[in-house]
């Protein structure tokens, strides 16, 4: 493509040299001020772009003084007000209208007028001025004026479609690209639906021997003589342990049983401080300052409170997991959202609530940033985590009409930000 322009220039070039080779050869042919003033104005007009890039904001008004400039010097070395060389201010004029408005542009046409106008000064001081040459003169200004503003209109009207055709251009790529992302809720909407049928199935195969093992080990444990120490300690690990995998059955068909909300409006201040104790009293002895930054007047959203508890508390679960046990910095902010509300393009001019949770941990690695919402997957040991804690809060978020992104930088920490609307 660059090759092409250059091609293109380089005709356009050549072009203008060719005509004005054409005027040099005409009379006067040994006027040398009027064959270097040709020459100036085919140099120029060469080499004008790089000269506006160098000039900067000014350079196109600097552009169309040069010419008028170069204009009336041709002129005045070629007869004066009766130069056959006038059509020469059609050059100031035209290069107005490609560049400035219609306003701008009949401005730069009169000065270019009166410059070519001002030979009248010395031609009156020798010869008077018959009727018909100045029905003559104001019929050559009107069609530089003519001229102008036909070139400043197709101009402007070509600006125009190519704004059209460019937001066109982006109305359709974020067209495709909502589309994309349809296309791929919809593939993880049918995993999941998949995946959640196989975890029903599973849990409750798994779940009715866990109830006799259960049993079984607590039978073992009364029967056992309380002398017998390690055997009551392996009767209280089996027990224990079903336990663990019940809790972790329990999860497995929370996630696959539909999601049943019941809004009510809440506080979501309340709902973030009773999270945030809930996290704290499992850690209670974590070095983690916890930072509140709560908007005054938040309105309240239509939520289901124990659900929106259980989001809150697996993404403060997250942020004390990340800050680690040598402790750490986790910030709150809650805030409303009113002219910009939520946090994709489709929310804008929605009302609603921000809830964002920054931790100042490891970050999320790159490579597992397109994972994080999909179910099982987890960077947690073996054995410590299961996998479905955000992908159970991306789905009950989006259950109440709302949506969570993150931003994480590595070895920076990550900023999770929640948006419902009000």
């Amino acid at each position: 493509m660059a090759a092409q322009e250059r091609r293109t220039f380089a005709w356009m070039d050549l072009l203008w040299l060719v005509f004005l080779a054409g005027l040099a050869a005409l009379d006067p042919i040994f006027e040398i001020h009027k064959q270097l003033t040709l020459l100036g104005i085919g140099l120029f007009q060469i080499f004008e772009r790089q000269f506006i890039k160098i000039a900067g904001p000014r350079g196109p008004a600097y552009s169309v003084l040069i010419k008028i400039g170069l204009a009336t010097l041709l002129v005045s070395h070629t007869g004066g007000i009766n130069s056959s060389y006038y059509p020469i201010y059609y050059l100031p004029a035209i290069t107005a209208a490609m560049d400035f408005g219609a306003l701008q542009t009949l401005l730069w046409t009169a000065l270019a007028s009166l410059a070519y106008c001002s030979h009248l000064i010395p031609a009156l001081m020798e010869y008077s001025f018959p009727e018909a040459d100045v029905t003559e003169l104001v019929i050559r200004n009107l069609f530089i004026f003519l001229a102008a503003l036909v070139v400043n209109r197709i101009v402007m009207e070509n600006r125009r479609q190519s704004s059209r055709y460019q937001a066109l251009a982006e109305t359709l790529a974020d067209t495709n690209r909502r589309l994309e992302d349809a296309q791929a809720e919809a593939r993880r909407s049918d995993r999941l639906a998949a995946l959640g049928q196989l975890s029903a199935g599973l849990a409750h195969e798994v779940r009715n021997p866990l109830g006799v093992i259960k049993g079984s080990a607590e039978m073992l444990h009364k029967v056992l003589k309380t002398d017998e120490a390690l055997s009551s300690e392996l009767a209280n690990n089996i027990s224990s342990e079903v336990n663990r995998l019940n809790a972790l059955i329990s999860r497995f068909l929370d996630f696959a049983r539909p999601t049943q909300i019941e809004k009510h409006p809440e506080s979501i201040p309340a709902l973030v401080d009773r999270a945030l104790k809930a996290v704290h009293d499992r850690w209670p002895d974590a070095a983690v300052a916890v930072e509140r930054h709560y908007a005054a007047n938040l309105p309240k959203v239509p939520v289901d409170a124990q659900l929106f508890e259980q989001v809150f508390t697996n993404l403060f679960l997250n942020a004390y997991e990340a800050v680690g046990s040598g402790g750490g910095k986790i910030r709150v902010s809650i805030s409303e959202a009113k002219e910009t509300a939520g946090i994709q393009d489709g929310d804008r001019g929605r009302q609603g609530v921000i809830v964002e949770i920054e931790d100042n941990g490891p970050g999320i690695p790159g490579e597992l940033r397109d994972q994080i919402f999909n179910p099982f997957f987890t960077t947690k040991p073996t054995g410590e985590g299961t996998g479905l804690g955000l992908s159970l809060s991306y789905d009950i978020i989006n259950a109440h009409g709302g949506n969570i992104k993150f931003d994480t930088k590595e070895n920076d920490g990550t900023d999770f930000i929640v948006y419902l609307p009000a």
